[in-house]
């Protein structure tokens, strides 16, 4: 008897048939999220969930008797009770890896755009308002040969590094939890104190997990110690940051401009104050958003969720739930 799956979110065909192979399943084929209270209601019978978000709790799991493995769509698990899971025996799983490059490319444009002020001078553009005699207020930032810190030094933190490196001719200073020699040797990183590294680097990239210890790790002790001209990019999770206190250091001028791939709330309200500042730039959390990649998530997904209902180790059980 094929063990029964939840999946919470639009799939590939692709990838559909083979969770097909291997289980039954019921889909939320629409795009907006699966509501909470459908959810709960189909978890009855349900073995396993795939999902990209959906919070994985106490009340959840009373719901789900049978429920054996959770694999996220995501390389966060931010949604995870990982104590309520362990309790319970449930497995979890995330798709690590296969998004480090194109969350990368991402934080590069995020660092291009906000430098060279692209999607402001784009509207300036479009609204007619370029004329000849134009000149220094449109300048922008340097990026080649400026300092850059990182704070996270995971793989996509390493991606960015190398482009920084080889691509840009870039300083590239990091802040980790635990120092990274191989990068160092390889990449020609540097490991930094984070103070320093907030008062050194032209380019702050918070590329860092969120959890306990992580929320709001960049507030405005740290924002007062960047540089007036520092460029703050944020591709990790909004929640990350004191989002009141970076709303402050822009308008203060405390910090020269921020380019953001997340949010504390997303969607982000229209009229959070960060939407009406010119030197903010804002994306809809398209980081690992590119068809290829997505696509590679969604497999690595249902593999993880396949191998955990038939009884093997998953390729992507996150460490907590080991």
């Amino acid at each position: 008897m094929k063990p029964n799956v939840l999946i919470t979110r639009p799939i590939p065909l692709e990838v559909e048939a083979f969770i097909a192979e291997h289980c039954d399943y019921y889909k939320w084929d629409k795009e907006e999220p699966m509501p909470r209270d459908l959810m709960l209601s189909q978890l009855t019978t349900m073995d396993g969930i795939l999902t990209a978000g959906g919070y994985i709790d106490q009340e959840l799991l009373d719901h789900a008797p049978q429920l054996k493995a959770v694999s996220n769509l995501s390389v966060g698990y931010n949604n995870f009770d990982l104590a309520a899971m362990k309790r319970r025996g449930v497995l979890g799983t995330n798709t690590p890896d296969v998004l480090d490059e194109t969350v990368a490319d991402l934080v590069f444009g995020l660092i291009l755009t906000a430098a060279r002020r692209i999607s402001e001078l784009d509207l300036y553009v479009k609204q007619g308002k370029w004329q000849k005699s134009d000149n220094e207020q449109l300048f922008g930032t340097d990026v080649h040969h400026a300092t850059l810190g990182i704070i996270g030094m995971g793989r996509i933190g390493e991606a960015v590094a190398r482009r920084a490196k080889f691509g840009f001719q870039m300083d590239v200073l990091y802040y980790n939890r635990n120092r990274k020699p191989a990068a160092e040797s390889q990449l020609g990183v540097s490991y930094s104190p984070l103070n320093e590294l907030l008062c050194a680097a032209d380019f702050i990239l918070l590329m860092m997990p969120l959890t306990k210890e992580t929320t709001h790790f960049i507030g405005r002790n740290e924002f007062a110690q960047m540089k007036p001209s520092a460029i703050f990019i944020n591709a990790s999770r909004g929640q990350t940051v004191d989002e009141a206190a970076l709303v402050e250091a822009l308008l203060n001028k405390q910090i020269h401009a921020a380019g953001l791939d997340v949010f504390d709330r997303e969607p982000i309200h229209p009229e959070n104050p960060l939407l009406q500042l010119p030197n903010v730039v804002a994306l809809p959390h398209i980081g690992s958003a590119t068809a290829k990649t997505r696509f590679d998530m969604a497999m690595l997904a249902a593999k993880n969720l396949i191998a955990a209902l038939t009884g093997q180790i998953p390729p992507n059980l996150v460490d907590e739930l080991k």
